[in-house]
């Protein structure tokens, strides 16, 4: 897409801060995995957000001047963010409590989805050794939102810049596995809502390059994402009690 047409990435975000707000709200007002078409719908619609996150994590990562000031800044925001995420769905504070799945925010694995990056591209690593931190990162984020699926999506993502075709059939190749996952262990209907993240691929492929004017989108962010899921916490007990936890709607 050749600049000054299409979507820039300020745009983009928007689009995904807007889809993962409904899909939160959806969560949290219709908890469980209904087959109800509008909220199946309104599901699909949240698909959007994981793979523009992962997009743009690879993209920050190649345009950032300081990526250890970018790690610090995500893994700051995990730590913030796993208190509110939990909030919102009702999950213990303390992990693995309750269960292994499901128990922090995809912050954390696009925090470590960063790391994976520069470590694909550190020349002081052996290939034995960055096969090794693979695992140890994929171990450290099967737990969380999207489980490891989203710290290997931004490595290939980001791995194959230039290469559209290529980031976006290695997008759907980890979100078939995630997919296999729930059609095998979860939900045949939810397993086929996550392929969802195909809508996506219009979207990015309309990516113009830029940044857009605003220079705030970032800030806002870090800020609304924990945010938002504070408030879709206090939702949740105002409809449902302060028991109740939607965390099996979520894997």
């Amino acid at each position: 897409m050749s600049e000054g047409k299409g979507l820039n990435a300020n745009q983009l975000k928007l689009i995904a801060i807007i889809a993962m707000t409904i899909d939160h709200l959806t969560w949290n007002i219709c908890p469980g995995y209904s087959t109800v078409w509008w909220v199946v719908a309104l599901h699909v619609i949240g698909r959007l957000t994981a793979p523009i996150m992962w997009f743009f994590i690879a993209e920050g990562y190649y345009y950032t001047h300081d990526v250890k000031a970018y790690m610090k800044r995500l893994f700051i925001l995990a730590v913030i963010s796993h208190f509110a995420y939990n909030f919102c769905f009702g999950i213990s504070f303390i992990p693995f409590k309750t269960s292994f799945f499901n128990q922090t925010g995809v912050v954390w694995s696009l925090a470590w989805g960063l790391v994976l990056l520069y470590i694909n591209d550190s020349e002081k690593l052996k290939h034995w050794q960055k096969t090794l931190l693979f695992i140890v990162i994929c171990l450290i984020t099967f737990p969380s939102d999207w489980s490891c699926i989203a710290s290997i999506a931004i490595l290939f993502i980001g791995a194959r810049r230039g290469d559209f075709k290529k980031q976006m059939m290695w997008m759907m190749v980890w979100t078939l596995v995630y997919a296999a996952v729930y059609f095998f262990f979860i939900d045949r209907v939810y397993a086929v809502i996550q392929l969802g993240t195909c809508l996506t691929i219009p979207l990015l492929y309309f990516y113009n390059g830029k940044r857009g004017s605003w220079k705030g989108m970032g800030k806002l962010f870090y800020i609304y994402y924990p945010a938002h899921l504070v408030i879709c916490g206090l939702l949740r007990i105002l409809l449902w009690g302060v028991g109740f936890s939607t965390a099996t709607a979520n894997f």
